[in-house]
């Protein structure tokens, strides 16, 4: 997919993020208040947090989609990196708050009100985001943002939060249908300190990938095991060493050194290092891959030794 087509779509789904949540916050907070239900609440302040994702994450796609200058010169694709993490800290601030008020609510229990407009719009917000976070998965995915993968799993995980919210008022309003006078208000706060243990796990989650592209961790090995069977299958290249990988946003930067005989001419070994950078990114895409030439020498050093094609002696 050309990259201008890429950021219009990136562009296209964040911003549908931003309008769903937008509409869901202001719904979830009026239904909430009027219910006095803290986990419709905490609900609302789950939104609240996947707006202000959305929104760090259409920063993060414009920011990025800017080519490289002379101050950046491998382009910008950290600032999706950097909006992961920002939108993991924000989630833990929003558990914590959750949390809060929670036990507060079961310290001092208090009666609900109209507890199906609390399962109405619980219903509605679990069907909203479930369609939503398709789209920015299939977009992420396809795109290999993580910015929009963040953004997609923000809203995922609203749907279980809701589903059990949604659950927790259900069960309020059955058991005390059935039993009249028994109030069971304690399973309210108790859905919310629910709901907000798993955003904290989606929030270590995201804290982990981002960081590991920020301090520019390998691609994951299955990656790194491709790149190597595509340089060995290559005529021409005797041996391969010191492979670095690492990831900026969705383009993935691959380094090593080939060696081949010394007797080979400058023409040919440009024409290989061409078909290998070509197969590699067939197969990673958005890669930028650098290629150094080295002559072989006819004794292999211990680091080319794995990948050396010459049958070594006993």
């Amino acid at each position: 997919m050309p990259e201008k087509d890429i950021n219009t779509a990136k562009l296209g789904v964040v911003k549908l993020s931003v309008a769903s949540n937008t509409l869901l916050v202001v719904f979830k907070l009026i239904v909430g208040a009027a219910i006095g239900s803290v986990s419709v609440l905490s609900e609302a302040i789950h939104s609240g947090i996947d707006l202000a994702a959305a929104m760090i994450a259409y920063f993060a796609v414009r920011s990025s989609a800017q080519p490289a200058d002379r101050d950046h010169h491998y382009g910008h694709g950290k600032f999706e990196n950097i909006s992961g993490f920002v939108e993991a800290i924000l989630i833990f601030l929003a558990a914590a708050w959750i949390i809060l008020e929670a036990v507060k609510k079961l310290v001092h229990p208090a009666p609900l009100d109209q507890v199906g407009w609390g399962i109405l719009v619980m219903g509605l917000s679990s069907f909203v985001n479930m369609a939503v976070s398709q789209m920015l998965f299939k977009v992420g995915n396809e795109t290999d943002s993580i910015a929009i993968k963040a953004d997609a799993w923000h809203l995922r995980t609203d749907v279980y939060t809701s589903l059990g919210v949604m659950g927790g008022l259900a069960l309020i309003w059955l058991i005390e249908l059935v039993w009249a006078g028994h109030h069971v208000h304690w399973i309210d706060p108790l859905a919310a300190i629910a709901v907000a243990l798993l955003i904290i796990k989606a929030a270590y989650d995201l804290t982990v990938q981002s960081l590991g592209d920020l301090l520019d961790a390998s691609l994951p090995e299955d990656d790194n095991i491709k790149i190597a069977g595509l340089i060995k299958k290559q005529h021409g290249v005797i041996s391969f060493k010191t492979l670095r990988t690492r990831k900026a946003g969705h383009t993935k930067f691959i380094e090593f050194d080939i060696l081949v005989d010394g007797s080979m001419p400058v023409e040919k070994a440009h024409a290989l290092t061409d078909r290998i950078i070509e197969d590699i990114e067939k197969v990673l895409s958005d890669s930028k891959v650098t290629i150094h030439i080295e002559p072989c020498a006819g004794s292999c050093p211990q680091e080319c030794l794995p990948n050396c094609s010459v049958p070594q002696k006993s």
